[in-house]
């Protein structure tokens, strides 16, 4: 049985939440469940748990996803709120998925990152992060609409010879849902482009130049919103079909 390790969103204590008020939650959104669950695959919800648990664990899992959720905090990327008080992120998330992203790194396991996991693996590799797009780049499109939410689309374009412009082909009518209002600023070191906004060229895919190519890769769309959807959007299963894949290689390799 294949073991990927999910990273934890965090849900913070709330008095006004009838369930688990007083609690912090560790969760996994329903369709990353559903992304990650194959035949042969257990999908780990790793826990915000000590070190001396933690580690244990990690040891136990073949590769390991990033979920999408709150902003990375500035601070994480050496740099002060734009705006005081605003954006300012989830810095106790942060220290956490830093850590197992550095065990990942340090394991060569697969890594597949997706949206604030993408931002969090930039960031990793020494990259920043446009706080608010609409702030820094007026120029860009609308990337996050809290109504549309993932029904919020815009094309995307792939370099050539690359990645996922040879799974998806280079065409113009590729599409991915938007659900962020931050994104790459300055790309991290090791870091290739996989796929940019058609619409105004900000970063949407990055892979990891020193281990195989899609090894450890990252989308800022949500390709498990539109799994097996048939929504219009790129077809999300190749994506997780391709991390599994390198999770099977590196287990068959280590043995």
């Amino acid at each position: 049985m294949i073991k990927i390790g999910i990273s934890s969103c965090l849900m913070y204590p709330d008095p006004g939440r009838l369930v688990f008020g007083p609690k912090t939650l560790n969760y996994l959104e329903k369709d990353m469940a559903n992304f990650v669950c194959q035949v042969g695959v257990l999908p780990v919800l790793i826990p915000t748990v000590e070190d001396s648990f933690l580690y244990p664990i990690m040891d136990q899992l073949d590769g390991f996803v990033f979920q999408g959720g709150t902003d990375l905090s500035p601070a994480s990327y050496n740099e002060k709120p734009i705006i005081p008080g605003k954006w300012l992120g989830d810095p106790t998330r942060d220290a956490y998925e830093l850590k197992l992203m550095e065990y990942a790194f340090r394991h060569e396991k697969p890594i597949l990152a997706i949206c604030r996991g993408f931002q969090l693996l930039n960031v990793f590799l020494g990259g920043t992060l446009y706080q608010d797009i609409a702030t820094q780049r007026p120029d860009a499109i609308l990337h996050r609409d809290a109504d549309a939410y993932d029904h919020l689309r815009h094309g995307v374009s792939f370099p050539t010879n690359s990645l996922l412009g040879d799974i998806y082909g280079h065409d113009s009518g590729c599409i991915v849902n938007s659900v962020h209002h931050q994104g790459v600023k300055d790309l991290g070191s090791g870091l290739e482009v996989l796929a940019t906004c058609r619409e105004d060229g900000l970063v949407e895919a990055v892979s990891y130049t020193k281990s195989t190519p899609g090894k450890v890769l990252g989308v800022q769309w949500h390709p498990e919103f539109s799994y097996q959807k048939h929504d219009g959007t790129l077809e999300s299963g190749k994506i997780i079909e391709m991390f599994l894949s390198h999770v099977k290689e590196n287990l068959h390799a280590s043995h």
